[in-house]
């Protein structure tokens, strides 16, 4: 059975950093492509970063130069490192890990909440 848990999330002011991490259990991430996504109140869930088993990074416009994405293949484990945080980066964030193109497993969130 897999089971993904955030943690790491939190109130945060603006300019701001956070370091949400991602276990996984019952799944390799590192034989998958793996990846964090947000939904703000209202909006529909995006994809904020991801990367591939080849370690091919990929993010959000909004994002780029802000956040890292990175995983320990020891522990098992993904991070978001989200730096010079803004109000607009408030939004329940997920992980999630694709196997193949069919499946897909999400973690249950962690709110982040930039404000001052």
């Amino acid at each position: 059975q897999v089971h993904l848990v955030e943690s790491g999330g939190g109130l945060v002011q603006p300019g701001g950093s956070l370091r949400l991490s991602c276990a996984a259990s019952g799944i390799i991430f590192s034989a998958n492509v793996v990846g964090w996504y947000r939904q703000a109140p209202g909006k529909q869930r995006e994809l904020v970063a991801s990367i591939t088993s080849g370690g091919i990074t990929n993010y959000a416009d909004s994002v780029k130069g802000r956040f890292t994405i990175s995983r320990d293949s020891i522990k098992n484990t993904m991070y978001l490192q989200m730096n010079s945080l803004k109000p607009e980066d408030t939004a329940v964030y997920y992980c999630k890990v694709a196997v193949g193109t069919i499946l897909s497993y999400w973690g249950r969130g962690t709110q982040v909440t930039v404000s001052s």
